[in-house]
């Protein structure tokens, strides 16, 4: 690329090319097959189990969350399959060449959470296979500071030793370990569903278990309140992916494959594993008297091969899905920040080190703290970001981009210094109301008498994030523009 400068330009981030354009429909449907057979997409819908809600209260509110998420999902992956740039090249078209590091950097902090919990489910995966087949309890006393075991500690260390195996393999090796992996993990769900009928004495007892909501219930009358922030944390939890799918779907073989391959296996997939996982949540309520919603302790509980199986699974699962979901996204996006420095390989290792200090176990705690804190929190923080991507590409835009200029420092995309005001002010625009119900819900000691709108607001987070920014953004972009040298009404083919 002629214009292309090295502070916005290395081979990592560079357009794809048709020899790299090989991705088909059923990759797509396989690398989410991949991601969504997973501990937390699991602890997800099972959790709600544990809130109150009955087996289908909580698969319908996974399954209308991924339906409303794949909307985003395909809008920002068009650009990605059409000029073949990441998320963190895409996002300079809106922010400006230099203020699309602050969405980057937003979106790699998050995916580095998100891959500290993954290397915590699993290092506690071989840590129970380690106590099963030693016969002990291999945690230890929690220690000071930490709150965990020592045992816990070494092998939360141990399983993210392993993860940097695959820190030098590139995103072709993420494909296949996909596509590959993607059917056993779903005959170990469907085996593990199997156990939990047998064991609960088939699919009545499972269904029967009353909703905590419904009248004489011990939360009756409050449904409402727990099925709305717990559907923002749905749309939330995949809220990541929508804003740096443009990484993947920039190796689409055509637009149809990646519309396709999201269409087949984001929403039905994401509905199968929510049943599942809430008909085996239910099952632990027959069998053993309390709802068990995470699956490596379930898997403890359990004996013989099915141990071994189960809990090999879930490594092997947690090592897939880690990689996709969490390291790629955040490899592009830490090398955006100063691609002249930092490559994929770089940023994937700020990614492994970042997680390594987050105390991810600490977000794990309760399920209040998973789905409101964690998946509400930073569904806040990102929806916005996704409404102005959305806004910029279809509304301002019309879906053309200058490419060359998004690696071009005096191209069209620099505004006023390198930053789109406009960009930012949206941004906090969409960030404001709900930062009063964070801290409401995070800190209630301090923050308990802020006011009953505020609540009500983080209720739809992500919502109102996304409706906030793209509209304050497409408002904006549309007034004449009087920074000198800002471009924000051109719109480059």
């Amino acid at each position: 690329m002629a214009n292309a400068q090295h502070s916005l330009w290395n081979e990592d981030l560079a357009p794809s090319g048709a020899h790299q354009r090989n991705w088909r429909w059923y990759h797509f449907a396989a690398l989410w097959v991949g991601m969504i057979v997973a501990v937390p997409t699991w602890m997800l819908a099972a959790g709600l189990i544990e809130q109150g809600m009955s087996a289908l209260q909580a698969t319908s509110v996974v399954l209308l969350g991924n339906l409303i998420i794949l909307v985003p999902m395909l809008l920002i992956g068009h650009p990605g399959a059409r000029y073949g740039v990441p998320f963190a090249v895409l996002v300079r078209a809106s922010f400006g060449t230099i203020g699309g590091r602050l969405p980057a950097a937003a979106r790699a902090l998050v995916a580095c959470g998100w891959y500290g919990i993954q290397t915590w489910i699993g290092g506690e995966a071989l840590l129970t296979l380690l106590g099963i087949f030693l016969d002990t309890d291999m945690r230890g006393s929690p220690l000071p500071f930490f709150g965990i075991g020592i045992g816990e500690l070494v092998a939360f260390l141990a399983f993210w030793a392993i993860q940097l195996l695959f820190v030098r393999k590139g995103i072709l090796t993420i494909r296949r370990l996909e596509t590959w992996t993607a059917p056993l993990k779903v005959l170990a769900c469907i085996g593990l569903m199997w156990w939990a009928i047998d064991a609960a004495g088939g699919v009545g007892p499972i269904f029967s278990s009353p909703s905590a909501f419904a009248p004489d219930g011990a939360k009756e009358g409050q449904f409402w309140a727990v099925y709305l922030p717990s559907l923002t944390a749905m749309v939330g939890f995949w809220g990541t992916l929508a804003l740096n799918i443009p990484d993947f779907t920039r190796f689409a073989k055509s637009q149809k494959d990646q519309v396709l391959g999201q269409t087949l296996g984001l929403p039905p997939m994401m509905g199968i594993i929510a049943l599942i996982s809430v008909m085996t949540t239910s099952a632990t309520v027959v069998i053993y008297g309390e709802a068990i919603w995470d699956p490596v302790k379930l898997a403890g509980t359990l004996s013989g091969p099915f141990v071994l199986l189960g809990l090999i699974v879930i490594a092997v699962d947690t090592v897939s899905c880690n990689i996709a979901a969490n390291l790629v996204c955040s490899a592009y996006d830490f090398a955006a920040l100063n691609p002249k420095r930092i490559s994929y390989r770089t940023g994937a290792l700020f990614t492994a080190f970042i997680g390594l200090f987050m105390m991810p176990w600490k977000l794990l705690e309760s399920t209040n703290g998973y789905i409101y804190t964690w998946l509400t929190g930073y569904g806040a923080l990102l929806g916005p970001i996704a409404g102005i991507l959305i806004a910029d590409y279809w509304l301002v835009r019309g879906t053309r981009l200058d490419v060359e200029g998004l690696y071009d420092e005096n191209g069209p995309y620099r505004y006023s210094g390198g930053w789109n005001v406009k960009a930012l002010v949206a941004l906090a625009a969409g960030i404001a109301p709900n930062v009063p119900g964070f801290l409401e819900v995070s800190f209630p000691a301090s923050f308990a008498n802020l006011g009953w709108i505020w609540g009500q607001i983080y209720t739809y987070a992500w919502f109102v994030g996304v409706l906030v920014a793209l509209g304050v953004y497409a408002g904006l972009m549309r007034l004449p523009s009087r920074m000198e040298g800002e471009e924000a009404q051109a719109l480059p083919v």
